[in-house]
């Protein structure tokens, strides 16, 4: 736009250095025409009225013929400045419709591109709307299936818990039920130094296995724990060591 801009203001410029070649020619040829003319007939007014010296004629011939010929230089330089400003105005003219073509080839493709830009953009903020409509699913759906899973592994867990735990407390029951056995035996004078060492090994073995069972609830606690506080891979069962009764 710049170019187009400075070329329309030499363009113009050029005009005007035109208009003012013509005027000047015009003046020039004017002047030089009224100055021959004055020069033809005071030449004829002197031979009529006087009678002058060839010298002085000859001398006014001469000077008419250098005036003839600088007008005519004159006029031939003028010629040739108006047909240089001419042919400059013509390849301004040109170089300006070739910017103005070419403006409007661009200007085409401009469109073209901006046309496909809309219809792409247009195009992606679809599928964007579609894409976040699916990770909105997809996210929905995860933590559905976090919260079914989390609530099937505690469940898992409390399972696993409520196993161990009853086996336990099956044991402890029996060793208990023993322990008593054994107590109600001992109240035998003659008995007691016999029973002594088994009752204690009872009550040592039932020690273990609530100081077991008591392990066991606090692991799978803390395990069912971690799972609510969304920590992986901690579905797996409590190692319980097999104690041998007395």
């Amino acid at each position: 736009q710049g170019d187009i801009l400075r070329m329309e203001k030499e363009h113009q410029v050029l005009k005007e250095q035109l208009k003012e070649a013509q005027e000047k020619y015009e003046q020039l040829e004017s002047r030089s025409s009224e100055e021959i003319s004055a020069l033809k007939e005071l030449l004829k007014k002197t031979v009529e009225e006087t009678e002058v010296s060839k010298n002085e004629l000859d001398w006014l011939h001469q000077d008419l013929e250098i005036k003839v010929k600088k007008w005519q230089l004159e006029k031939k330089e003028n010629q040739e400045n108006l047909k240089a400003l001419r042919n400059t105005a013509k390849k301004h003219t040109d170089t300006n419709d070739r910017y103005l073509k070419t403006i409007d080839e661009k200007e085409k493709q401009y469109n073209v591109y901006l046309n496909t830009y809309l219809e792409t953009s247009n195009k992606l903020a679809n599928e964007k709307v579609k894409l976040e409509e699916l990770i909105k699913k997809s996210q929905d759906d995860c933590q559905e299936c976090m919260k079914r899973a989390v609530k099937a592994e505690i469940s898992v867990l409390k399972n696993w818990k409520e196993t161990e735990v009853c086996k336990l407390n099956g044991i402890a029951a029996n060793a208990e039920t023993n322990l008593k056995v054994l107590k109600s035996l001992s109240s035998s004078a003659s008995a007691v130094p016999k029973l002594k060492s088994q009752i204690d090994s009872w009550e040592i073995f039932i020690s273990n296995v609530k100081e077991q069972l008591e392990k066991v609830e606090a692991e799978y606690e803390e395990k069912i724990q971690m799972v609510k506080n969304g920590v992986q891979n901690c579905l797996t069962k409590t190692e319980t060591v097999d104690l041998p009764s007395p």
